[in-house]
């Protein structure tokens, strides 16, 4: 219907969008290889979209141990932002708006999307009946379960957290208007929020909460 309020504009922040309809991010696992690198069938794929008032991009990983799946993008060597900006370039010529999302899987990965790095999160705890897909690294190909995460220390989350910050930077470089922090689905952010994968505080009658403090 034309008079729809689904079709008004509406102001987010700075930004104008045109109508109130958002694409929500995709996991699409279309990045070229090596590098994870955004190119130009996800510059299509996207600019294809842009008539919606919003689109966030599929969830791009903000550091080489945000990974989780194969062929999914990141952000921060200078190769991806050069296809992110491809991407965004693509969008804005069609008179699009998107956003990146912002993404580190914490547990939901495996050694062999990592180089043999171990998984991290809140603390060691495996995240149970989840699997992730690899794409021949490590001679693999398929589905597997996800590796045993390590605890990050103290000092290490003040680490992601600046690799958040940098990727939003870097998001901004690559000409994005904006950026969505991805704190759901049972990937890092959440990993903190959630009990069943958080152990690191004890409350023990009436003593300071206790945190792990080991690989600082």
């Amino acid at each position: 219907m034309k008079n729809d309020v689904l079709f008004e504009p509406v102001q987010l922040a700075s930004l104008t969008l045109p109508n109130r309809i958002v694409m929500p991010p995709m996991t699409r696992s279309r990045a070229s290889q090596p590098g994870d690198v955004p190119n130009a069938l996800m510059a299509e794929y996207y600019a294809q979209r842009a008539s919606a008032g919003l689109i966030v991009s599929e969830g791009t990983y903000v550091s080489p141990l945000g990974k989780g799946y194969a062929w999914t993008p990141g952000i921060f060597s200078a190769d991806q932002l050069r296809g992110w900006r491809l991407v965004t370039d693509a969008v804005h010529r069609a008179g699009g708006r998107i956003f990146a999302q912002l993404w580190h899987v914490g547990r939901i990965s495996h050694h062999d999307l990592l180089g043999g790095a171990q998984p991290v999160s809140a603390s060691a705890i495996p995240a149970s009946g989840v699997k992730v897909y690899l794409s021949g690294t490590g001679g693999v190909t398929g589905f597997v379960d996800v590796a045993k995460p390590r605890a990050l220390s103290i000092n290490q989350v003040a680490g992601v957290v600046e690799e958040f910050r940098q990727a939003a930077l870097n998001a901004i470089e690559a000409g994005f208007d904006g950026i969505e922090l991805h704190a759901a689905n049972g990937y890092l952010v959440n990993q903190f929020l959630d009990s069943g994968s958080n152990r690191r505080i004890r409350w023990v009658a009436g003593e300071p909460p206790a945190f792990p403090r080991s690989g600082r």
